[in-house]
Order: structure tokens, then sequence, then C-alpha cells
């Protein structure tokens, strides 16, 4: 069967404006999350991307009418049926575990299949299934291929997370949101898309407070009603295409951002000595060489977000000494680091470690490991001599709303082809 491969002739010039999407990571959440009203859902300013059509597919398993046009979802649970999640669409998706959440909220009980999505090492449900238990539910896990969970009711409680996770932060509110009584989650992740989904809860009547702090307390309610809710910009992409245009802009605009959640990666561009200027909702950039080298560490929203450690890494090969990126959140989110070395890029990692040195890269077939490696190898490809090509693109549809076609309009030399 053929497959379709990016084509990249680096050494072009950047120039020109895009839009941002809504957020990638809001919107797997909130969509699931739309199950929990008991009349219409609007959703506006989603990503066209493969993630959201999964999702509605899984919501339409549970004869809930669904209408997709473009980057608004109507969502009709009117008519709602619990029924057992087939695997293959959940195991393409990590975020689908969102479905749990939102159906043992709806029904008190669910069976999914295990989530599957990029891999990026061991990345556990621990913490949500610690959360499930506190409220009240007992899991069976005695299937390799999947999980029942059930609970006779929910009972507010408190529970404290041994790790800072925003899957598990979500997870636990929207099962929360319809239990009797309070529930305290501490350790709480404080990311903006958390913040989305509990102003999404909300908007149906929902009792949420402390979204964004290390402490939320939500009361359970009995009805959540139908609301229209714009999902925010995608910092993650924004932060890529920052990046992007910091390689090789002559200069970029990028609206639809917010200039807060994209803070840590434009105080690093500067330091870099990139020329970033920032208005009420977008971001000018432009990139000049060489850049200062520097040390990044991934840590916890409001620090440097782990999903843009690895499209920053190749902007370090044009510095004028060795750079340093640290991923505290996720170790093993290394693979691209082979890649790079195929394009003549003098990288190595030690443990949880990369050290960059100036190199020159050039043109080479790379493979997408997961959708952040993707964006990297794009940015590798826009500043190396000759052509990349990219393999297992799927992984980057999956983030990114016609990346190929925006390059292009900002003078990107950038094809697909089927192999």
């Amino acid at each position: 069967m053929a497959q379709e491969v990016i084509k990249i002739r680096g050494g072009q010039p950047l120039k020109g404006k895009l839009k941002i999407n809504g957020a990638k990571n809001s919107a797997v959440a909130i969509i699931p999350a739309a199950l929990l009203a008991e009349d219409v859902v609007t959703l506006e300013g989603l990503p066209q991307i493969s993630d959201v059509a999964t999702l509605v597919s899984l919501l339409e398993d549970l004869n809930i009418k669904t209408d997709l046009k473009d980057t608004e979802l109507k969502v009709d649970p009117t008519e709602i049926k619990n029924a057992s999640l087939p695997n293959h669409k959940v195991e393409s998706l990590r975020a689908s575990y969102y479905m749990m959440g939102a159906m043992l909220g709806r029904f008190k009980k669910c069976v999914i299949g295990l989530p599957g999505g990029c891999p990026l090492g061991p990345r556990p449900i621990d913490q949500h299934i610690k959360g499930f238990k506190a409220l009240g539910a007992t899991i069976d896990e005695s299937s390799p291929t999947s999980m029942k969970i059930e609970a006779e009711e929910l009972k507010g409680a408190n529970i404290f997370l041994d790790m800072v996770s925003v899957g598990a932060t979500i997870n636990i509110m929207l099962a929360a949101v319809r239990a009797e009584g309070q529930t305290v989650i501490e350790n709480a992740a404080k990311e903006p898309e958390v913040v989305d989904v509990a102003t999404f809860l909300t908007g149906m009547g929902a009792n949420i407070k402390g979204a964004g702090t290390s402490t939320i307390k939500i009361t359970g309610v009995d009805h959540l009603h139908g609301v229209t809710h714009q999902i925010i910009p995608d910092r993650i992409e924004a932060g890529s295409y920052m990046c992007m245009a910091a390689a090789c802009g002559a200069e970029v605009e990028l609206d639809n951002i917010i200039p807060k959640h994209i803070e840590p990666l434009t105080v690093k561009l500067r330091e870099l000595g990139v020329d970033v200027e920032i208005d009420d909702d977008r971001v000018k950039l432009k990139g000049q060489l060489p850049f200062n080298s520097v040390n990044i560490k991934t840590l916890v929203y409001p620090g440097f977000a782990t999903d843009l450690q690895q499209p920053i890494t190749p902007l370090l090969f044009l510095a004028d000494g060795p750079s340093f990126v640290t991923d505290t959140i996720y170790p093993e989110r290394f693979r691209h680091i082979e890649e790079l070395r195929k394009m003549g890029g003098e990288i190595s990692v030690d443990q949880n470690t990369a050290t960059v040195k100036p190199s020159q890269l050039h043109g080479a077939s790379v493979y997408a490991s997961d959708l952040r490696a993707g964006a990297c190898l794009i940015i590798a490809g826009l500043i190396a001599e000759g052509v990349t090509t990219i393999y297992n693109v799927n992984h980057i549809y999956r983030g990114y709303t016609n990346i190929v076609e925006n390059l292009k309009s900002l003078g990107a030399n950038i094809w697909t082809e089927k192999i």
C-alpha cells in the first residue's frame, strides 16, 4: 500500500502570516466531556486534525448525533447509549482515555479499550485509576485489551496526585462533576488546557473552583446543560511555528495566540538571539544567525513545555557553541536524536539530557517516531542542505492542521509524495 511522505528542500526563508488553530490538547478532552451534557453542545475553533475525527466517531459509537463542519462541532447527546468502545479506535489515540472519566460521570460505568497514541516511554494511567477508585469506582483489568470501570455511586473525595498529570487532573474532573459532594484534587496540573476544560464544564453548569492552581475543588451537580464553547489557541502549534520562523524566518507573523501561554518559549528564543515582538494576540519573529548557545529544561506548566523540547532542538545546531536540553517530564522523549544524526547533526543523549553542537544539516531519509518528533524533523529539513524525506507522517497530521500547505504559503519548498 502506498504511503505518504513529506519532502523538503531546505534553505528557503519563510515570510508571511499564519493563524494558529485551536488547542489539540484542549479539544481531545473537551470532545469527550461533551457527552456529560443533557442537550446540544457546540464547540468552535477545533483544529482540523485526525485526533478530532477519531473522537467524534467514538461519540457516534455511543449513539450521539454529531455534525462536524471545518472547525465547528455540534454534539447532540439526547439519545446517548452506553456501549463498549472499540479497541482499534481507542488504540490509535492516547487521549481516548478521557472517555473513561466522562462515561463514568455520565453512566457510572464504562468498558473501554486500552489507550494508545505516541510512544513516549512509560506513561501509565495509574493516577487516573487512583482518582476513579477514590470516587468509589471499581476497576476490572483482567482483560488484556480493555478495562471495565464501574461505581454504584460516585462520592466526592480528597485526591492527591503523586505526580502532576494533565490527563489525570482532567479525567478526575470529568468524573467528579457528577459525583455527590465535594472533590478536592491536590497537586493538580495548572496547564491552560486544564483551565479550558474547567471553563467548558462550568459553562454547562458544573461547580469548579481553582482551575489553573494546584488545588481544584469540584462540587458535584445533578445536571449539565448544553453550551457553546470556543477552544483556546494551541500554544504547542504556536510554539512549533515560532521555532520554524526563528530557524529560517525573514519575518513571520502568527495570529491567534495567548502571549502568556508561550512565555517560556519566548524567553528561550530571545536568549538564542531571535527578534520576538508580541502584541495582544499575535507574535512576529525574525531569526538572526548565529544563535547564542542555551540550556533548556522542561518542567510542568508554567515551565518550558516538554512538547516543545523536540521542535526547538534543530535551532541549537545554528548556535555558536554547545547547548543542552534536559527533559524532566518524559526522559525517553529523544527518539528524534538518531534521525537528526542521519542528517549530520552532532548530538548525543545521556540519561535525560541531550548535548547539541553546532552542525550543518544535510537532507536525508528520516522517520517521525511521534507527533513532536515529526515537527522537529520538519524544522531540521527547513534548515538542511538538499532534500529531506520524512516517513510516518500520520503522526504529524495528528497534531498539525494543514502543515504542508501552511509552510508553502510562507515560502517553504515542501511537498508530499506517495511512495
